[in-house]
């Protein structure tokens, strides 16, 4: 059976949940990845009242879409964020900001993580998608020099504020799917194994592959796949081109906007960019993965509409599926 391509509705949160489902469904999506903004989702309402859940299947079903997985990357981001200051107040839902103490913001977004996944199991899902923030991120340039046992200490207090979330996720039969990319606790290859093993390596917590966020910081998002291939909970598939041309360009987009071409790389439409996709989805094929891919549209130098529409289709062309029997079955002379 073909994998299912989806659209994550994230880049999509000033249009209504509706809309978004009739535009998916028009352009030949067979689902949608929904995210806990705007008017797609809401974890408080799905849990406190019985007709939400309904309400958001009902929407669904009239327009032919399934959903596999939800995001709240945006409240994740909170649970360990150092500092929490007037970005987060920018992102985060009035209940979790509160008064803004950042202990408070922090506590209530690991709240609102758990009640996540409960949400999650009475939707259906099985997958949750999100950051997880990080009080070390802000020590990336490690200069001043950076104490061994403050990069120690900031593994731990991811360890400490996640898995009583990861336990709710357990008890409800979801699985967390940390998204690997700058300002996260898990942002490239190293990190990824750091993490991993400061929370033991429990099963409820898993990695979105995402590879455009590896592509620009020079780590083969092949290899990444064949090393986490038990962790690879779900995909994302957006692209990366680097523009390093002329020596000014660098990997960290010198503060200048998204689509400026003074920056070092950009994101952009689904197989335009720098990532080998035909290598990516063999690999997938070799390790198992058979979950939906979720195109997460971020080409700031084209019309979303217009992109979105011709990336299902990119999409499907790339996402080859496995071979019904392999080499090895096909050529047996055991008949």
């Amino acid at each position: 059976m073909p994998r299912p391509i989806t659209l994550f509705t994230g880049q999509w949160a000033d249009l209504p949940f509706e809309e978004v489902c009739r535009l998916a469904s028009e352009w030949g999506y067979d689902g949608v990845e929904i995210a806990c903004s705007g008017d797609h989702f809401d974890v408080a309402q799905a849990l406190s009242d019985d007709t939400y859940i309904a309400g958001r299947k009902e929407i669904l079903e009239r327009h032919g879409l399934q959903v596999w997985a939800i995001s709240n990357h945006l409240v994740g981001q909170a649970v360990c964020d150092d500092p929490i200051d007037f970005r987060h107040e920018a992102i985060l839902p009035s209940r979790v900001w509160g008064d803004g103490d950042p202990e408070g913001v922090r506590q209530r977004a690991a709240a609102e993580l758990a009640d996540t996944a409960r949400a999650a199991a009475k939707l259906g899902v099985k997958t949750v998608i999100g950051f997880t923030g990080s009080s070390i991120w802000q020590y990336v340039a490690m200069f001043p020099p950076v104490p061994a046992a403050r990069i120690e200490a900031g593994y731990k207090d991811f360890a400490d504020r996640w898995n009583p979330i990861l336990d709710v996720f357990d008890e409800v039969g979801v699985r967390f799917a940390h998204e690997v990319h700058p300002g996260e606790i898990a942002y490239d290859y190293w990190t990824t194994v750091a993490t991993l093993e400061a929370i033991g390596h429990r099963e409820a917590f898993g990695l979105n592959w995402d590879p455009s966020h590896m592509v620009w910081q020079d780590i083969d998002p092949v290899g990444f796949l064949w090393d986490f291939k038990d962790r690879i909970y779900h995909v994302d598939c957006k692209d990366t081109r680097k523009r390093m041309g002329g020596g000014r360009n660098g990997r960290m987009g010198s503060h200048l906007p998204w689509g400026d071409p003074r920056r070092g790389w950009d994101f952009v439409s689904t197989g335009h960019g720098d990532v080998h996709w035909e290598d990516c989805f063999r690999v997938l094929n070799s390790i198992g993965y058979d979950g939906p891919i979720s195109i997460e549209w971020e080409d700031a130098g084209m019309d979303r509409k217009t992109g979105a529409a011709e990336a299902v289709n990119v999409v499907r062309a790339l996402a080859f599926d496995q071979p019904e029997a392999s080499f090895d079955a096909a050529f047996s002379t055991d008949k």
